[in-house]
């Protein structure tokens, strides 16, 4: 069913979503790893696609930025398309100097201070987990693939740009124990609980508060390749 978020109809999607934040880069995954591939959603320029990878089916959808965006299209396509598993791929920040630019993630828990999943259904957490069942099969992916893929505690923001006077990322690296941050794994590990569905998050590092590094946005469209090739080869062995 058509949802106001998304048109595609019943059946568009495979059991396993990947989700990149950008558009641009779910366009990129379909028209150079995907075959057959055919686009099934263009709603606000979200763009969404279903084809294969090794025979298999797999989609990719963008979410957007931040986490009410993900939250919405998330929660719809676990609730009204059937999807099983999400994986998101997205970029992160480095708040540690053991995560350099362009290195692999796999996150094993998500700390916010967002009120999304307070608002959602009452819940009071500040962490949230993946699904064990699926980070295994990444991460034994990732050692057959020869891929580095490091576990990191991942900060999931609400807010882009901070006022300096809120301390920085040091103060928020101490208060949380969080290695890197992104801004949308905490509502997408609270849909999956809360709709009884599996969800993963792979993040290349494409800027470090350590190291002063950051990619451009074109690197961050197109040169997360190992990050991509990792989660297809997962996704078709969920």
């Amino acid at each position: 069913m058509a949802t106001p978020h998304i048109s595609a109809p019943d059946g568009a999607f495979a059991k396993t979503v990947l989700m990149p934040g950008d558009p641009l880069r779910a366009k990129f995954i379909a028209e150079h790893f995907l075959t057959d591939a055919q686009q099934v959603n263009e709603v606000r320029n979200c763009l969404g696609f279903t084809g294969k990878y090794n025979g298999k089916p797999v989609s990719v959808m963008a979410s957007g930025i931040g986490m009410p965006s993900i939250g919405v299209y998330s929660y719809e396509l676990y609730k009204y398309y059937g999807v099983e598993n999400i994986v998101r791929i997205g970029s992160a920040g480095s708040y540690t100097a053991d995560l350099n630019v362009m290195d692999v993630v796999l996150t094993e828990t998500s700390y916010s201070d967002s009120s999304y999943a307070l608002i959602q259904n009452g819940c009071k957490e500040h962490i949230m987990l993946p699904s064990a069942e699926l980070n295994a099969v990444i991460l034994k992916k990732a050692q057959e693939l020869g891929i580095e893929c490091k576990l990191a505690k991942v900060h999931s923001s609400d807010v882009f740009y901070s006022d300096p006077s809120m301390g920085g990322w040091k103060s928020i690296r101490e208060r949380t124990g969080t290695e890197c941050v992104e801004m949308e794994s905490f509502a997408l590990f609270h849909n999956a609980n809360v709709c009884g569905k599996r969800a993963a998050t792979l993040l290349t590092i494409s800027d470090s508060f350590v190291s002063q590094v950051e990619l451009s946005a074109e690197d961050r469209q197109n040169s997360f390749v190992t990050m991509m090739r990792l989660a297809l080869e997962s996704a078709v062995a969920f």
